[in-house]
């Protein structure tokens, strides 16, 4: 999780592009005066909110006195269905907060609003969180493990590979991963490698570079991925700020 606050004079609307992650990511609105807003083709939705994965064309927002504060929360999809109690059902959509973990939604924003740092807000949230792991259903072992292989491997794992390591068929580790996860095996390990290269694009690595890092077939290629998960041409995600400061906020290993 990561705390964010970006200030702005008062009345002037901020706006952040969001870029695909492969996570459930929770957004717990702490703005005063005001509420954040995700904005995306066809539907908005204000407040604390859910997005799900892969939700497509999205920004960040709000017209609070003084700009927008927020507290960020990724999931992975594994911890999604133990915490939220649905993965598959976000997939592709932005939700309200309220609408997933109803009342307990309301009662998390008051608390955190009145902690008096960050570190406490984070204390609240683990708890919040943790309260709820053990009231839901767990995925398949077997899912939960062919994630984790999309990860380590950076989505460059076929889905044969994958079937074989778990000692499931083909068609039996489609199903079971779609149907626990909300994307085909083959689209969440293509949005895997996606946000790989993305944040090498935001590092400032040439796209003929982070292609050939990225294990895509040429640099055309790339441009479809960025197309297909952003709306964007490869130079979108270099000038992505939600990019630009993930490895402060989420420290991580060496991309490339």
């Amino acid at each position: 999780m990561a705390g964010f606050r970006q200030r702005a004079p008062e009345r002037e609307r901020v706006g952040i592009t969001m870029v695909a992650h492969p996570s459930v990511t929770l957004f717990v609105d702490l703005s005063d005066g005001g509420s954040l807003v995700h904005d995306a083709p066809g539907r908005r939705e204000s407040g604390s909110t859910v997005v799900g994965l892969v939700p497509g064309d999205l920004r960040l927002g709000g017209r609070a006195a003084g700009g927008i504060e927020c507290l960020q929360i990724r999931l992975s999809p594994v911890l999604a269905v133990a915490v939220l109690g649905a993965s598959t059902d976000l997939s592709g959509t932005v939700v309200s907060l309220e609408d997933v973990w109803g009342r307990d939604a309301g009662r998390a924003e008051d608390r955190l609003r009145a902690a008096a740092s960050w570190d406490e807000r984070f204390m609240i949230t683990v708890d919040a969180l943790g309260r709820r792991l053990n009231t839901r259903p767990s995925l398949d072992p077997e899912v939960a493990a062919a994630w984790r292989l999309m990860l380590t491997s950076r989505g460059r794992v076929r889905v044969d590979s994958l079937a074989s390591e778990l000692g499931w068929s083909r068609k039996r580790l489609w199903s079971r991963f779609r149907s626990q996860i909300g994307l085909t095996p083959k689209r969440a390990a293509r949005l895997v490698r996606f946000d790989h290269a993305a944040h090498l694009l935001a590092a400032g690595n040439a796209a003929a570079r982070v292609a050939a890092a990225g294990g895509y077939a040429d640099q055309a290629h790339l441009h479809r991925e960025v197309a297909a998960f952003t709306g964007m041409t490869p130079t979108g995600p270099v000038a992505a700020p939600w990019l630009a400061i993930d490895d402060v906020a989420w420290p991580t290993f060496s991309r490339i």
